[in-house]
């Protein structure tokens, strides 16, 4: 149950870093309260009616302050924008500082100085190297649904063989990083972070399998994610340590797991794969949270 729940996560809307949208303030186009618009208005009035003063008074009060706080609430959201516009930009930029300075926060601060924003906004972020590598992940995911929806040839193959290549897609986007990767993987794997980690994982899983056409809801769509969450993770290992060239040896391993995934009789053996990668990739926690879970 505790895996059922894990996977069993919604994808969300095709987001790369997440933005606060820009609100416009709607404004109503009519003249403020006058007495001689009421004398016009209402011209048999009399003087007692008309020459209310005070509660016109409160009345234009009431409405200028409340079109002041209106001012004050769209002016707060779009500095609000501002700032989380700056801050993804600082992001996007620090990766191009990860293959020399790591997954670090002084990766941001290079990235922050980089686009000519002040590098205390790195303060900014609560989890720092976190942020960093959670930015990345939003956006492979996005490079990812950008592809699965602009290739036909994708709707033309075989499950197995779409799952084969959107998986070497994906991991293809961390190639460049692949030094560093393992900094990552340490950093996805502290108790803050595992959450949101496994959350991206799972959201990933789910976008790759529904390009491949599967779209039940049965116990055996929750069978069917741990299984291709298995294979990211051991292929995402594998490739660690794969010196041939343009990581031949991973994507053959790949091949072969995905083979062995379409065939039913290695599904419970797939699944297993999971507790291992994790484990091997993120922790000997996570490895021990997933054996329970798989016995359980």
């Amino acid at each position: 149950m505790a895996v059922k729940r894990l996977l069993s996560i919604p994808s969300l809307c095709r987001y790369g870093p997440s933005q606060i949208p820009h609100f416009r303030t709607l404004v109503v186009n009519r003249p403020r309260f006058s007495t001689s618009a009421t004398s016009e208005t209402f011209p048999s009035q009399s003087p007692n009616q008309f020459g209310s003063s005070s509660s016109s008074s409160s009345a234009w009060g009431e409405e200028e302050r409340a079109r002041g706080h209106e001012s004050q609430s769209s002016k707060g959201t779009r500095h609000k924008a501002q700032y989380q516009d700056e801050q993804a930009r600082v992001l996007h930029a620090s990766l191009r500082h990860v293959t020399r300075l790591g997954w670090t926060e002084a990766a941001m601060i290079a990235g922050a100085r980089e686009v000519g924003v002040s590098p205390s906004i790195v303060g900014s972020f609560h989890r720092k190297e976190a942020a960093l590598v959670e930015f990345f992940m939003d956006e492979c995911l996005q490079r990812l649904t950008d592809i699965i929806d602009s290739e036909e040839d994708l709707r033309n193959l075989i499950p197995s063989e779409c799952i084969a290549k959107l998986v070497r897609t994906r991991l293809e986007m961390q190639a460049p990083y692949i030094s560093k990767w393992p900094q990552a993987l340490s950093i996805q794997a502290h108790p803050f972070n595992v959450p949101t980690s496994f959350k991206q994982r799972a959201m990933l899983v789910d976008e790759m399998w529904h390009a491949a056409g599967v779209e039940s809801t049965d116990v055996d769509w929750y069978v069917k994610r741990t299984v291709l969450g298995g294979i990211y993770s051991t292929t995402e290992v594998y490739m660690l340590t794969d010196s041939s060239p343009d990581f031949r040896d991973t994507w053959a391993f790949l091949d072969a797991r995905v083979k062995d995934a379409f065939d039913l009789k290695n599904t419970i053996q797939e699944a297993k794969y999971l507790a291992e990668a994790v484990g091997a990739g993120m922790g000997g926690s996570l490895q021990g949270f997933m054996k329970r879970a798989f016995q359980g």
